[in-house]
């Protein structure tokens, strides 16, 4: 694969990535080219040693997604960090999707009943003076609302804590696979 083939398939896969990090990328592969041809090897050679562009770029796109997440702790960083991982492998995205369905719908489900419970809790804090059993019977619902809302938030911290564990845990996995895989590049 000549020089021109490399870098033409690497913007390729890089595409979507901002522009200057792109133009900074191929810069320093052509960087790696010239240095190449300076020591007497051929484009062919240095293509070959720098490996697959595609696959190259599908894992620089993945240390964008997960130095975004280190950055911003946001849900689109989330979200980039996770496709970022899943996209360095069709072999790894087999079995991690589905795992993590699982795992995302676990945890939405646990959201959903946060949210309900806190609805539930508030209408019963609110609705409590309303409440025609008399006595005891308002304070008692009163207080179980304000109850069932302190477990709905501490549950809710408890799932974001949980969901902050699952994506930390796949930019680790996503870092172990391409410090795996960095050696093999740089050779």
């Amino acid at each position: 694969m000549t020089r021109q083939e490399f870098l033409t398939r690497l913007r390729a896969g890089l595409a979507g990535m901002p522009a200057l990090a792109i133009t900074d990328i191929v810069a320093d592969y052509e960087t790696h080219f010239a240095d190449g041809q300076a020591a007497g090897r051929s484009e062919q050679e240095v293509a070959a040693a720098l490996g697959d562009p595609t696959r190259l770029a599908r894992e620089l796109r993945a240390e964008q997604g997960l130095k975004a997440w280190q950055e911003t702790r946001s849900p689109s960083t989330a979200v980039t960090a996770v496709f970022a991982v899943l996209g360095l492998g069709a072999l790894d995205f087999l079995f991690l999707f589905p795992l993590l369905i699982g795992v995302a719908s676990t945890l939405l489900a646990f959201y959903i009943v946060d949210i309900v419970g806190i609805l539930v809790g508030g209408a019963m804090l609110v609705g409590g003076p309303f409440y025609d059993g008399g006595g005891n019977g308002v304070a008692a619902l009163m207080l179980a609302g304000l109850g069932v809302i302190a477990v709905s938030v501490s549950l809710s911290a408890i799932t974001l804590l949980a969901t902050i564990w699952l994506v930390n845990g796949l930019v680790w996995y996503g870092r172990l696979h391409f410090r795996l895989l960095k050696p093999a590049i740089e050779s």
